[in-house]
């Protein structure tokens, strides 16, 4: 699955709103930290204030902060905003794809696909923000608060996880047939 431009910015912006979602970021610090026109960045910034998923908060100190509920969104909720996922009703198809090997490869295909909306659909922005926190070392954000040089996490913030088995962001996409869903035995 490739992603537009206007998905993968949205995508990052959500993830930085949410890293602190008590924070009004500029639109200007987000343009300028992914390289991108404030223009460009303020059209998928509107989109995701549309869907309340980000608020603009106007004025001296404004800029936009994260209204929605990291535990909940998915990376397939934002995906959903920008890109149309479903086939396109009249798509040209070639005199191959009609081929025992070109329909044995949309198969294949197709399936790929499916397993990749199945597992953008089971990530949400909190196992994203623990995957940040764990690459980084630290926890980011507001959820940790230093006290006495220790970092604790205030309520209601998720921990990360440490040890064990690997999160679903970490785990490789590549499973048999209906495990996508269920996940390995």
């Amino acid at each position: 699955m490739r992603l537009q431009k206007n998905t993968s910015l949205a995508l990052y912006s959500v993830l930085e709103f949410a890293i602190d979602p008590t924070r009004h970021i500029p639109a200007a610090e987000i343009a300028q930290k992914y390289d991108v026109s404030p223009h460009h960045l303020a059209k998928v910034l509107s989109e995701l204030a549309r869907s309340g998923i980000v608020e603009s908060v106007r004025g001296v100190g404004g800029g936009y902060r994260f209204a929605g509920n990291a535990r909940r969104i998915t990376l397939m909720d934002v995906i959903r905003l920008f890109e149309d996922l479903a086939p396109p009703p009249n798509e040209r198809r070639d005199p191959s794809d009609s081929t025992p090997v070109g329909m044995a490869l949309g198969a294949v295909l197709s399936e790929i696909d499916e397993i990749a909306k199945a597992t953008l659909s089971s990530i949400t922005l909190a196992t994203m923000l623990r995957l940040i926190e764990r690459q980084q070392g630290r926890p980011v954000g507001p959820a940790a608060v230093p006290v006495n040089g220790e970092a604790v996490r205030m309520a209601g913030a998720a921990a990360p996880r440490r040890g064990g088995s690997k999160s679903a962001a970490t785990q490789p996409a590549a499973r048999g047939r209906g495990q996508a869903a269920r996940g390995s035995r």
